[in-house]
Order: structure tokens, then sequence, then C-alpha cells
């Protein structure tokens, strides 16, 4: 794929490849939020001033308790396959998923079927989330739920610990190694656990030498949004049996479960699937039923 010629046809005025390691975020970038330069400064609960800076944002984290039990990782440790069911309203790759989005309403379904933990997205434009969406779900669902934003500052971090959140996303496509590692030891302090993604050999080597307790393979190439279950499959056996291992995208059905199971996967991430049914809880109900008939 083109990149450049792709991003100009999205209607991008200019753009450039470089490598994701080459990006440097600085809290001295946070000057173009008080110069306005978007225009939402002051109007916008998620900008500042009303975000604060990193250390405040700290600091509020640092004041909340840390459950150093790590419940989502204990969880995935049990015997059986384990779903993480994601609440979501769109996506990049698949646009406008679900008009209808009584998230909360759809949070509790899932847990009432028997999700095993509940992933939520806030970034507003490509995925039309909310702050507010995850922050109502923690507060009334008993199981873990993850931020899955992608995290690329260590603000994020401590936002996620003040939203509720047990787990946050880091990308090794975006992250180096010791910014994964370091982001790990934070979300250690916290009391967080980390789903590290990976999506190739490279980034596994990434993720297992950054200490990553759980791994997660995105099966979605996220330069061409294609979709492989095999990739989990393939990449299971580079991990330590050990290491909590997380399928993540593409799954369509039975099938797909019974493949991963039996491959050694401790957890799949479920979205689109789920959101697109008509009715989610017996959709969950269906697929639990259908995974254990066939293990």
């Amino acid at each position: 794929m083109n990149y450049t010629e792709r991003a100009k046809q999205l209607g991008f005025s200019a753009a450039a490849v470089m490598d994701t390691k080459n990006l440097v975020f600085k809290p001295e970038y946070r000057v173009f939020c008080e110069e306005n330069r978007c225009g939402n400064y002051d109007r916008n609960p998620a900008c500042p001033p009303e975000s604060g800076s990193v250390e405040e944002m700290k600091e509020k984290a640092l004041a909340l308790a840390a459950d150093e039990t790590f419940p989502f990782e204990k969880m995935l440790k049990e015997p059986g396959i384990h779903y993480i069911c994601e609440v979501k309203k769109a996506s990049p790759s698949k646009g406008l998923i679900a008009e209808d989005f009584p998230y909360l309403q759809i949070a509790k379904e899932y847990e009432a079927a028997g999700a095993d933990a509940i992933s939520c997205l806030t970034e507003p434009k490509y995925f039309l989330g909310k702050k507010e969406y995850l922050k109502a779900i923690t507060d009334e669902v008993s199981i873990p739920v993850l931020r899955k934003d992608f995290t690329v500052d260590e603000y994020q971090i401590y936002e996620a610990k003040t939203l509720g959140a047990g787990v946050v996303l880091l990308i090794c496509a975006l992250l180096d190694t010791e910014t994964i590692r370091s982001y790990i030891e934070i979300c250690d302090h916290l009391g967080l656990s980390a789903l590290v993604e990976v999506h190739d050999e490279k980034e596994m080597d990434s993720a297992i030498k950054a200490g990553a307790r759980v791994i997660g393979v995105n099966n979605r190439n996220l330069k061409d949004f294609t979709v492989d279950i095999n990739n989990s499959i393939r990449l299971r056996e580079l991990v330590d049996p050990k290491t909590v291992f997380v399928s993540e995208s593409g799954i369509k059905g039975g099938e797909d479960m019974k493949a991963l199971y039996k491959n050694g996967t401790d957890a799949v991430l479920i979205g689109e699937l789920l959101m697109r049914a008509e009715d989610r809880k017996k959709k969950l109900a269906e697929l639990r039923m259908e995974t254990r008939k066939g293990c």
C-alpha cells in the first residue's frame, strides 16, 4: 500500500512515512493546547486545563488504592478459555458499528452472560468513544475493564487508573522495548495490568524482552487491516506457556474458538462479532457453549 497516497485520498494535505520509534512525546507539546490550536482548550473536559498536567494526573492516580493481586491476570490464568468482550461504537477499519449504543447496558449484558472482562474505547475521533463510557462501566460492573486506547504517553496510564480501568493496552508497533518496560513498571505501581500487543515475531521479541506478563496477538494487520486468525496460532509457540496469551480481533465463531483453545490460548478479545449481534447476551452464551462442546 502507498500510505502517502492513501492519506491524501482520505483528505490529508501532506503525508510521510516514518518509523514509530522516531516519534518523541514531550510534555512541552502541551503548550500547543494552551495556544488553543485545535479550538478545544477549556471547552473539552478531556483537554487542558481541566485534564491537568502529567504530575497532577499522576498524583490523582497514586492516591487510589492499588490492587496488587492483579485480578485480570489472575483470572486469565485459571483453567479454560476466557472472554474479553468489547464495548465499541466504531472502528477505523469498519466505520460505524453500532448507531444505537447503550454502552452501559451492553457491558452489563456481557457480564451477565459470563464475560470475564470488558474492553472499552474512549478515543473520540476514530472509535467514537468517550471517557465517560469507561468511568460509567467501571462503576457498574465487577469484572476487570481494559482501556483499549493506543497508549503513547504515561499520562494515559495514570488517567486510566482514575477512570477505574484495571488494564491498559501497550502496542509494540507504537512503543519501543524500553518504553514498554517503563510503562509496565508504572502499571505495576498502580496495580494495573498491561496487555502488550504484538503482530509479528519482531514485536513478540520486544514484548518478551520488556517483561510482558500478558501478551496479546492482534490478528488484524494494522497496516492494511487484513485479518488472519492463524497469526495467533503461529505466534503462540514463541511464548512461554506461563505467559498469559490473548488472541485479538477477527474471531468469527465457535470453530475459531476451538482452534485457539487447542493451541493454548488463554483468552480472546471479541468486538465486532458481539457488537453486531441482535442479542449480544445470547450470542456470547452460544459462543461459550460451542467452545465447550469442541473442547
